[in-house]
Parts: C-alpha cells; structure tokens; sequence
C-alpha cells in the first residue's frame, strides 16, 4: 500500500482505493466519554435539511392536525342535514314504549288487585257457607224459645253479631214475592194472599237463606202460592 498523491489517502498496491472505516460511535472506547458531536453537524451540513418559513410551518401543522392536539375528537356534521331528526325519531320510539309499559303496568296491577279481593271473598264465603248449619241451629232454637235467656242466648248473639259484620245476611220472609234468583219452592199451596196480590208469593219459610254481600251461599226453602182468578173464586 502506497499514499496517494499530496499526501491523501493511500493506493493498495494495485492502485484500488481501499474502503473507509468512519467511527461514528457516540462513546469514545478509549477514554468513555461523549465525542464531540462535530462530526454529526458535519455530516448534517452535507445533507441540510430544506427551511420552512412560519407560515408553511402553521399550515403544515393545520394539515396534519398537530395545531390543536388537546382539544379532543371532533364530529364533522353536515350543515344542510337536519341535526334533530334521528334524535327526535329516536324519543319519539323510547317514549312509546315507556307509555306501552306504563298502561301494561297500570293493567297488571289492576288485575292483580281484583283477583285479591275475589280470593279473599270466596275466602269468607266458604267459612261463612260452612257455618250455615250453627246457624240453622240457632235458628230453630230461638223459635222454640230455647234461646230466651241464660248463657247460651248470650253466645247465640255474640255468635251472630260477629257473622253479621264479616257479611252474613239472613233472608227469606213470608209475604214476599217469589224471585228464584234466591227463593227456592219446596211446596205449591193453594192459599189465600192479600187482597191485590198479583204474583206468585212466600206463604211459609221452611229454611231461611243467606247471603254474603251480593253472593248467595243459599237460598231460601218456601212455599208459595199463586194468586185466585177473580173470575174462578166467582163461579
């Protein structure tokens, strides 16, 4: 190998130029210390970047959306479009169906207090319908007089009295009019009934009825009889 001429880089022997070994490494392995960054100035010297002047630089940034970075995403919305129509739409849809469930509910809940109260009617009913034979026991007794007086009289009323406010009615007297929705006719007699009487009527009360409110636990056993033809009780 041989230096080239006015002392540059040498030749190898066969006149090539040899390659070029630069040390670019930040840390000199000698001393351990940071070179000075000369050679990279240097190097960037060589290669110098373009220059952008203060405008270009605010468009540039505008451009690539770096002017602004906290201000958070953006919603592009078209100004001719109509911002209100899907929203409104969408209310409009979330409040029929809150109304829908709102009368569902008013409905179920009415319906479920209804059947309440009729459960608890048949309820009373069928203690009231099982104790219609101390009942018809008390009430013979007291038509024989055996419930004039002393303690059992006193039970017989209290008995009733607490009957009476859980709804128990007795029904069915002599002279009535017959209704089949509470009388049932055990007997057909041929009576005399008041003068003026035009329809079939209660003559005699074979076993008292009873009722619950408007529900009817029994109906009143009786004879009846119909009223005379005018014309017949003349011949």
């Amino acid at each position: 190998m041989t230096d080239g001429p006015l002392g540059g880089r040498p030749f190898a022997d066969d006149g090539s130029e040899p390659p070029v070994v630069r040390d670019k490494r930040r840390i000199d392995p000698q001393t351990g210390r940071v070179r000075d960054t000369g050679g990279s100035d240097a190097a960037a010297s060589e290669h110098p970047q373009p220059q952008v002047s203060g405008e270009m630089a605010n468009e540039t940034e505008v451009e690539l959306g770096l002017e602004d970075k906290a201000s958070g995403p953006t919603l592009d919305v078209d100004p001719d479009a109509d911002p209100a129509g899907p929203a409104v739409d969408l209310a409009v849809e979330r409040l029929a169906d809150l109304q829908r469930l709102q009368a569902e509910y008013v409905n179920y809940r009415r319906r479920v207090e209804r059947d309440r109260d009729v459960a608890r009617d048949l309820a009373v009913a069928s203690i009231l319908e099982s104790l219609l034979p101390v009942m018809d026991d008390l009430h013979l007794a007291r038509q024989h007089g055996d419930l004039e007086s002393g303690p059992f009289a006193s039970v017989a009323d209290k008995i009733e009295a607490i009957l009476s406010r859980a709804g128990l009615e007795r029904f069915g007297e002599v002279g009535e009019a017959f209704d089949p929705a509470v009388h049932e006719a055990l007997m057909h007699v041929q009576a005399e009934l008041a003068a003026g009487t035009e329809v079939t009527t209660v003559v005699q009360v074979l076993q008292p009825g009873y009722r619950a409110g408007e529900r009817v636990l029994r109906a009143a056993r009786v004879a009846v009889a119909d009223p005379q033809d005018p014309s017949a009780a003349t011949e």
